[in-house]
């Protein structure tokens, strides 16, 4: 029986995978052959999304991107069979240049297996940290986490293993209430950044190791409960979360007693209140915990009095979902690569006006042109490409004179710039860059918590300022005041939210300056 490949995650859907597997369904029953349709995960090619695989004796054969139009005609030229007969036929999937070169630890399983199959899981080395964790006590698992080097991937890139001793060493609060001497353990899935989408794939292809990653996370540092704080614009990875919990618990690797050993690990979903505020860590558990997702001040930190008042790991999907490979691996495994302080891989995420937009999981180090040119493969439209931001709405526009910068977070950090979540968004040479730096600060605006005053205040001046630059009106000295303007988003803001909104704008200020020279005819007529 042949078994076909069609890919189940978001962006494949979107681009008709349910109807090509429906497809591909009904022209196998009118030949009369007998397939196994597996709806696995994405590779992360979206590029060829749909991307169709078929299982043959010399591997997996891909064709792609499969419209539900080209079905008929592949199934002619012989896709039950692996055959080359098809303008779609990519060859073995391994041997797809984009990914045959990445060097992929936490997306190892993601396309190749059903997410939801946990047999699938554990043919392909899953659990298998978890193990190792039960046979270990929890200052061993921390250390394997130390060893390893690997950095918080949600953007802060604090070390994941400081954090994790930190709640090991802290001890709960005892006042009386319903979480009296509890410690918890928190995913921030709250993926919000521009040109990111590494969290939910992991989620949609692989669910298993976030849940793993967790329960280990539970095990180093005395948590019995966690929480996957997922977006609400996710619908598809809630769906595919909650079934891997409910198989997971089934199984026995989730409950009161994990594989017998005597230890329990809790975990559940809770959706987020749809606001980018919510992925600063401690207005994300303002809003776990029923209120309004408000930036907490800090100290004390979230490892000492987090969720519900309590010792907590607040983590991202990337950091927790590497911790399985280091459990089974051990943590110098995971340190081999990468360089300097910024070790492992991380997945990088191209999109905006790119010809292969995807993820793509390569150890730090790499140039940021090496990767635009030799995965991304330039830009969609065919113009030159002007302008780069990596790590989201609040990363820094960089110049073509900047992309030889290796990705890593020390170097991009010497030229003003940040690595972030690994989101890259590319722009072509029509970009109006004053536009964009307007942008940054309407953002700002509509999103933050409107807790301290330099960003609530600072963010909706910025965009006044620019407005006025814009219309020529005494642009010399409102340069000078939206130069002063971010200093006091830098400098005043109480999180990342206002003090990072100075990046992209001071960025354009600097690498475009002939875009603040030019003049409209009238102001903007948009309301704010």
């Amino acid at each position: 029986m042949t078994r076909i490949y069609v890919p189940r995650d978001t962006t494949a859907v979107s681009l008709g995978a349910d109807e090509v597997a429906r497809a591909l369904s009904t022209a196998a029953d009118a030949q009369g052959a007998e397939i196994t349709l597996v709806r696995n995960g994405s590779r992360g090619l979206f590029w060829l999304e749909t991307l169709v695989e078929v299982e043959t004796d010399a591997g997996r054969v891909a064709y792609g991107p499969v419209m539900p139009e080209d079905v008929p005609s592949l199934i002619e030229a012989g896709l039950l069979e692996g055959g080359a007969g098809h303008a779609l036929y990519l060859g073995l999937t391994e041997d797809i240049p984009y990914l045959k070169n990445q060097q992929r630890l936490t997306f190892a399983r993601a396309g190749i297996t059903d997410p939801v199959s946990i047999d699938d899981y554990r043919a392909h080395g899953g659990f298998e940290g978890l193990v190792a964790a039960l046979a270990s006590t929890s200052q061993q698992i921390v250390n394997e986490v130390k060893t390893s080097g690997l950095r918080g991937r949600g953007g802060a890139a604090f070390p994941a293993g400081i954090k994790w001793q930190t709640v090991l060493d802290a001890n709960p609060y005892t006042e009386h209430s319903r979480y009296s001497g509890q410690k918890f353990i928190v995913c921030n899935a709250d993926e919000g950044d521009s040109g990111t989408f590494a969290d939910r794939l992991v989620m949609e292809a692989d669910p298993y190791m976030l849940i793993e990653g967790m329960a280990i996370a539970g095990l180093a540092v005395g948590a019995e409960t966690g929480y996957i704080y997922l977006r609400s614009e996710y619908p598809l990875a809630h769906l595919v979360m909650n079934d891997a919990i409910a198989r997971a618990k089934a199984a026995g690797y989730l409950g009161d007693n994990i594989l017998a050993s005597g230890k329990a690990f809790h975990l559940e979903v809770r959706l987020g209140a749809g606001a980018y505020i919510c992925g600063e860590e401690t207005s994300l558990l303002d809003s776990l915990e029923g209120k309004r997702g408000q930036v907490r001040v800090k100290p004390p930190l979230p490892a000492l009095k987090g969720a519900f008042g309590q010792p907590t790991v607040v983590n991202n999907v990337l950091t927790l979902a590497a911790i399985p490979f280091i459990l089974a691996e051990g943590g110098q495994a995971y340190a081999n690569y990468g360089q300097g302080r910024s070790l492992g891989t991380l997945p990088f995420q191209l999109a905006g006006n790119i010809e292969r937009g995807g993820v793509v999981e390569l150890a730090f180090g790499i140039t940021l042109r090496e990767l635009l040119e030799d995965y991304g493969g330039g830009t969609a439209s065919g113009r030159p490409m002007h302008a780069v931001q990596v790590g989201g709405p609040l990363g820094a526009y960089m110049p073509e004179s900047q992309w030889d910068t290796p990705l890593d977070y020390e170097a991009f950090a010497e030229i003003g710039a940040v690595v972030g979540h690994g989101g890259i968004v590319v722009f072509d040479d029509t970009v109006d860059m004053l536009e964009q730096a307007r942008f940054a600060m309407e953002f700002c605006a509509v999103e933050s918590c409107g807790k301290c005053t330099p960003c609530r205040i600072g963010s909706t001046r910025g965009v006044e300022v620019i407005d006025r630059i814009r219309n020529n009106e005494n642009r010399d000295a409102n340069l000078v005041l939206l130069h002063d303007l971010c200093d006091t988003l830098e400098f005043g803001s109480l999180c990342a939210m206002g003090g990072m909104t100075p990046n992209p704008v001071r960025s354009a200020l600097h690498y475009y300056p002939d875009d603040f020279a030019r003049t409209t005819a009238s102001p903007t007529t948009e309301e704010h």
